[in-house]
């Protein structure tokens, strides 16, 4: 795996990037992941517009939202990346 700084945010890359993390606001870390083929549910959201590569955001505003759902979404990324 492999975390790429870019000026907005950070980018996490496999073989492919499969995710970014961007601080949107003061008090919001927003986590975008590629997921071909899942629909969002839960925590994860469609990501529209906000981000041409992610099809899920997950907007992280406090520590409740950094769990076993937001991992169990980023390994899903992560092995569709492989």
């Amino acid at each position: 795996m492999e975390l790429a700084p870019k000026k907005a945010y950070v980018s996490v890359r496999r073989k492919k990037q499969f995710a970014i993390i961007q601080p949107s606001t003061k008090d919001r870390l927003d986590v975008g992941l590629n997921i071909k083929g899942v629909a969002p549910s839960g925590i994860a959201g469609a990501a529209g517009s906000w981000n041409a590569m992610c099809t899920h955001r997950i907007k992280v505003e406090d520590e409740k939202t950094i769990g076993h759902e937001l991992v169990d979404w980023i390994k899903q990324a992560y092995e569709q990346a492989g």
